[in-house]
């Protein structure tokens, strides 16, 4: 079928956060083409409108939305007669000197007899939305956070086995899984379970040799770690559920939904995605030894866990949160810290982004130098190009560095805990 690119530009002298509070309410009536629109039921954001003058219902899906970017896509899935793809993206920009550039743009695939016609009507949408954006003065309140609830227990639990497998819980309902950073521990994830206990029960691991697990009979696996995360999983009796990790949890985590995405509900990623996987040999072996040479000095993490902090940790991170990653760091046995970075450096495989067919919600800090923002971006748009179905969501946590989590919880939670009940609803 022939395809064509539909491509509006439009200003405001609003602000961009002004703008995005109106254009990126995906299921507001701020066009003055809307009759009626609502929500469907479901994990994905997926609206249903009509439109003055018409009796036809349109179907349309978000498949990706990046409030701190401002920018969503969307996809038609019923309505426009003739349409085999259509696929639309908005964004909002600054302008120099102020105000907000917007760019609507719809790839659209369709049958040769209704193309130039749906592209015009799409062109007429389009301009028609500009202009009510355009008009629109001030600006838009900060994004205020939920009313925090009162402090949730925590407790502590032990799988036995080999590995044996320490787990912290918190709430009840389905089931949210942390899995944490190469120099961290279940307790960096403490603040995420308290959040998120009105709403899920919410379990954190510590992998193989961390804190309170045991390292198993050889080396750690993706696969090992993969069973490790089934074990959880079918200890509590959940068939599907949400899986969230940071930096070398989030390496885990992606490796897991390589595999079982059918089991996942969502996939947050924190902090990084890739890892190692797409890094030649000499690259991944420089990596290895570069971090063994002070083990094999003799030295433990806690005897380098400043200088690890001060990459780790962005540049408004307080005395407390540094003092709370080097208390993690220096937790971890040296047997532990090589046992992990021989894994890390050994990926069975380079990601496939079209075996994830769950949502995915990415996420990174805005002074992260392991995983900056236009890194996990790209893989956001990987995934999005790549998945049979995307439902993809981007954020920079701002005021943070790599550990996002712990420098900015007030923000991570809150896109954390709308992503969670979106998808376990």
């Amino acid at each position: 079928m022939p395809r064509e690119r539909v491509q509006v530009i439009g200003h405001a002298s609003a602000e961009p956060a002004a703008v995005w509070a109106v254009a990126g309410d995906f299921l507001g009536r701020w066009h003055p083409a809307i009759e009626r629109i609502e929500a469907e039921p479901g994990p994905h954001e997926t609206r249903r409108f009509t439109v003055k003058g018409e009796d036809t219902v349109y179907r349309e899906r978000l498949i990706y939305r990046s409030d701190s970017d401002h920018v969503l896509s969307y996809t038609a899935l019923s309505g426009i007669e003739g349409a085999d793809r259509y696929v639309a993206r908005l964004s909002v920009a600054p302008v120099e000197g102020g105000g907000s550039s917007i760019l609507w743009t719809a790839d659209i695939t369709a049958r040769a007899d209704r193309l130039a016609a749906i592209c015009a009507g799409t062109e007429a949408v389009f301009r028609a939305g500009l202009d009510v954006l355009a008009a629109l003065h001030g600006q838009a309140k900060a994004p205020q956070a939920p009313p925090a609830a009162p402090p949730a227990p925590i407790n502590d639990l032990v799988l036995d086995g080999t590995p044996r497998l320490a787990l912290s819980v918190a709430g009840e309902g389905p089931l949210v899984l942390f899995l944490h950073g190469i120099g961290g521990g279940r307790v960096n994830w403490h603040r995420q379970l308290s959040a998120l206990a009105p709403h899920a029960r919410a379990v954190a691991l510590d992998l193989r040799g961390y804190g309170g697990s045991s390292l198993g009979f050889g080396p750690s696996t993706i696969d090992g770690y993969i069973e490790d995360i089934l074990r959880v999983a079918d200890h509590f009796g959940a068939q599907r559920f949400v899986l969230a990790g940071l930096s070398y949890g989030a390496w885990i985590a992606t490796s897991f939904a390589m595999r079982h995405s059918d089991r996942l509900a969502g996939l947050v990623i924190s902090g990084g995605c890739t890892g190692m996987s797409e890094a030649g040999p000499e690259e991944r072996e420089a990596f290895r030894l570069s971090r063994e040479v002070p083990l094999n000095a003799g030295q433990r993490p806690a005897d380098f866990a400043p200088a690890v902090v001060n990459v780790l940790a962005g540049p408004d991170a307080s005395p407390e949160i540094r003092a709370e990653l080097l208390e993690s760091m220096a937790a971890i046995p040296a047997e532990t810290y090589r046992d992990a970075l021989r894994c890390f450096t050994n990926p069975l495989e380079k990601f496939d982004f079209s075996n994830i067919t769950c949502p995915v919600l990415a996420m990174t800090g805005e002074f992260d130098r392991l995983a900056p923002p236009a890194e996990i971006r790209t893989v956001a748009g990987r995934i999005l190009d790549s998945a049979p179905a995307p439902d993809v969501r981007f954020e920079v946590i701002p005021r943070a560095g790599h550990l996002c989590n712990i420098e900015n919880p007030g923000t991570y939670d809150r896109h954390l805990i709308a992503f969670v009940r979106r998808v376990t609803a």
